[in-house]
């Protein structure tokens, strides 16, 4: 997946729902995106982007999502569990998220931004986790291998910048 790309397009996003001019690269950039596409170069935007998938694959949407999910929960086994060991932090994460499903994402689903009341707590990096839009709750399988420790640096860019929205 191309995440310059999205990260160009969430700045070229705010930019313009803010008012402020383009800064000379990122027009640069669109603009000989959509030149490539009116042109005919390309038979979509996401063609001219780079955002398609291979075949079979998932969506650059979806891959995002996926990310945004797995580094929410990433920092909930980390911040909250991270003193056990990884199956015992799958199995309380996914106990909170079946139990968050059940109860508070009903209402919270509806919400734009993240309740005050929960900043600093679990139901903080659930939220983002639910709000990401890949699929929620996962299993414990899924979970143990999502908390699993790699290299840092493999998930450095997981994460659209801050002040986007998902």
């Amino acid at each position: 997946m191309a995440l310059d790309t999205i990260h160009h397009l969430h700045e070229i996003a705010q930019r313009c729902l803010t008012g402020q001019p383009l800064e000379d690269n990122l027009a640069r950039w669109l603009g000989g995106l959509l030149e490539g596409y009116l042109s005919h170069r390309f038979d979509s935007l996401e063609h001219a982007m780079g955002l398609t998938q291979d075949r079979g694959g998932v969506p650059w949407w979806l891959e995002l999502a996926i990310r945004r999910r797995d580094a929410a929960l990433r920092s909930l086994g980390r911040d909250f569990f991270g003193d056990a060991p990884v199956s015992v932090q799958a199995k309380r994460v996914q106990a909170l998220a079946v139990r968050y499903a059940a109860s508070s994402w009903r209402g919270d689903k509806l919400l734009d931004v993240l309740p005050a009341r929960y900043l600093g707590t679990p139901h903080e990096l659930l939220w983002q986790a639910f709000r990401s839009g890949a699929r929620m709750p996962i299993g414990e399988r899924q979970l143990r291998s999502i908390l699993r420790p790699v290299d840092p640096s493999a998930h450095a860019n997981d994460l659209v910048p801050k002040g986007a929205t998902p």
